[in-house]
């Protein structure tokens, strides 16, 4: 018996193949800006991490301790688009007002200090942390790199002070990073990823490779913004080493670079007098003062605090916040 073949078949396997090719020439959707979770999958869920919903650049969560400026919203954010743009993925529209905030590729600026008029001065904290320190918080006996008494006395004595945070130690001491994000009068800023060199002779520091420094630092500022409070696009380079190289790889950031004025010597000092000589000979109006926050190798910084606090005190001078001291950029002395 003759059977009719049917052609449905064929007309099936025609429209599959007509959506299969115009499946491939549909446009790609612009990518949202990276996260902190892609940019470092080892860290994508750490222990500690702030929970969805924390409020990034420079506002506070809503579960920030009492005394915590209200939460803002982030203008032109979503959940789907936080604001990156094409041209720009590693900013947002909130970072371009952020204290510090540059012309991405533009050279950035390098400041020392704030003008010399009025009685202001920043007290500024570096908290390190290297794979060498991370491997020894693994080992016996582990040090610890996060010096409470100075923030205890900061708290306590409600003064202003500015935190410059590498990436590993924020990874390190999240709730305490988040306690420095929830006190309204302590600012955050980038110190890289882990603490590398950016030259290639910087004291014992490793090298990082040029191709690596843009994201390095990047990295560290999608690090730090989700815990919120007050922050900012200042930078400082481990040993203060840079050059104009290291300055280029960072153009597209936006940032300014902060070296300081008053270099306190504190890391491995065996007694806290000759830190206080250290800041209180060198210190003016408009100073910005280098200490650590790194308790094992920088053991006498609180007992020293104190004693600085004191005499900045009876010279008329006052902390405030990094971007209080340094004010209008256009007129910080710049280096760059």
């Amino acid at each position: 018996m003759h059977v009719k073949k049917t052609r449905i078949p064929l007309v099936a396997a025609a429209v599959a193949l007509v959506a299969v090719v115009a499946l491939l020439l549909a446009p790609t959707p612009l990518r949202s800006r990276v996260q902190a979770t892609a940019l470092d999958p080892a860290g994508a869920a750490p222990a500690g991490t702030p929970p969805a919903g924390t409020a990034p650049h420079g506002t506070t969560s809503a579960t920030a301790p009492a005394g915590s400026p209200p939460p803002t919203a982030t203008p032109g954010s979503t959940a789907a688009d936080p604001g990156g743009t094409a041209a720009d993925p590693g900013r947002t529209g909130d970072d371009a007002r952020l204290p510090g905030a540059t012309q991405p590729g533009a050279l950035p600026p390098v400041v020392d200090h704030g003008p010399r008029t009025g009685g202001k001065v920043a007290l500024t904290f570096d908290a390190d942390m290297t794979d060498a320190m991370r491997r020894q918080l693994r080992g016996p006996n582990p040090p610890s790199y996060a010096n409470l008494a100075i923030v205890e006395l900061l708290e306590r004595q409600q003064v202003p002070a500015t935190f410059f945070l590498t990436g590993k130690w924020v990874r390190e001491y999240p709730e305490l990073t988040r306690r420095l994000a929830g006190n309204p009068r302590f600012e955050l800023a980038n110190h890289t990823y882990g603490h590398a060199a950016f030259t290639s002779d910087c004291y014992h520091l490793t090298p990082l490779p040029r191709r690596e420094m843009t994201a390095d630092v990047a990295r560290t500022f999608d690090v730090i913004a989700p815990y919120g409070g007050r922050q900012t696009r200042y930078f400082r380079f481990p040993g203060l080493c840079h050059d104009r190289t290291a300055l280029t790889e960072l153009a597209p950031l936006g940032l300014t670079v902060v070296d300081g004025d008053v270099v306190s010597g504190d890391p491995f000092a065996k007694y806290w007098q000759p830190i206080v000589r250290a800041v209180l000979s060198q210190v003016r109006p408009g100073s910005v003062i280098i200490l650590h926050v790194t308790e094992a190798n920088a053991p006498m910084t609180d007992e020293a605090l104190p004693h600085i606090l004191a005499g900045l005190a009876e010279r008329g001078l006052e902390p405030a916040p990094l971007s209080e001291v340094l004010g209008d950029p256009a007129r910080v002395a710049s280096r760059s």
